[in-house]
């Protein structure tokens, strides 16, 4: 019995270890901030993000973004990128645009797999970076909710 015992102890510790380390971090945010900017300023203003602060379901959480721009030849929104600090990889989407699209804005549904920060950024075709973020509580989380 003691056998069957640390046999299973030991099978659940190894099942749950992949998964705490797959889990993004704070610093993984900012490694991939500053990946996708290039070490450029990032700059506070013309983004805004619409998530609600408090979520049920982390399944399923609508989110978009939008960007202050004249989308126009010589200056529009090239990318938008959305990140997060605790799902298992912290890049959520880029969305690529063009002065075509009018305006600059982006609407989706995402998973979020606990209550945690989400980050928009987007980039202009002159170069600056330009970024808001919002605190969404999520009482019950996406990616780690038990099936059974």
């Amino acid at each position: 019995m003691a056998e069957r015992r640390s046999f299973l102890l030991g099978a659940a510790a190894v099942v749950l270890l992949p998964f705490d380390s797959a889990r993004a971090t704070p610093e993984a945010l900012a490694d991939l901030i500053r990946e996708v900017t290039g070490g450029k300023e990032l700059r506070v203003g013309r983004v805004k993000l619409d998530v609600p602060p408090l979520i049920e379901n982390g399944n399923t959480v609508p989110l978009t973004v939008s960007v202050e721009s004249p989308m126009t030849d010589a200056d529009y929104v090239k990318t938008i990128h959305v990140l997060n600090e605790k799902n298992p990889q912290p890049h959520v989407f880029s969305a690529s645009l063009t002065p075509r699209n009018g305006r600059a804005q982006v609407g989706t549904r995402i998973k979020l797999a606990d209550t945690q920060k989400v980050v928009a950024i987007a980039e202009t075709s002159r170069g600056e970076f330009w970024t808001a973020s919002a605190e969404v509580i999520v009482t019950i989380a996406a990616c780690i909710e038990d099936v059974n």
